[in-house]
């Protein structure tokens, strides 16, 4: 199953992007409508979207300066037909690399595939959350929101 995927290069260290994927997750998603804790493991924080999205995220996985993962426990997508929940159960998955002077930050949201109702538009939602919000967070050190 393939699942969405994003990556993004900056000239920022490792460290930086670190931060500010985990430091206010609020800064590039989800804004005055995520509630929570999201920089250590086993923190919990909500989206919520009224009327359109909501998902609760708990982090499973924190690696320095290289890794996070959310597990997805639970959700709603309001505008889907078929099953509102299905990003219930699904990662997202932050993983940075060195490369030089850069550094690449490679994002899944593993479970969210083609098959999947919500994907055309997730998808389009998540490329402009990681390639634009949270790149604009990273080389500008300003919130998008």
């Amino acid at each position: 199953m393939k699942s969405f995927t994003a990556t993004i290069e900056v000239s920022k260290s490792p460290q930086i992007v670190f931060r500010s994927i985990t430091s206010d997750v609020a800064k590039w998603w989800g804004g005055k409508d995520l509630e929570g804790k999201c920089t250590n493991l086993n923190d919990e924080f909500t989206i919520n979207h009224p009327g359109a999205h909501y998902s609760k995220q708990k982090v499973i996985e924190v690696i320095q300066d290289r890794k996070v993962a959310w597990m997805v426990t639970e959700s709603t997508l309001n505008w889907l037909k078929k099953d509102k929940h299905e990003w219930t159960n699904t990662k997202m998955i932050f993983t940075i690399s060195a490369k030089g002077d850069k550094t690449i930050l490679h994002f899944t949201h593993e479970g969210l595939s083609p098959e999947k109702e919500s994907y055309a538009m997730c998808s389009k939602g998540w490329s402009t959350v990681i390639k634009d919000y949270l790149f604009y967070l990273i080389t500008e050190d300003k919130a998008h929101f």
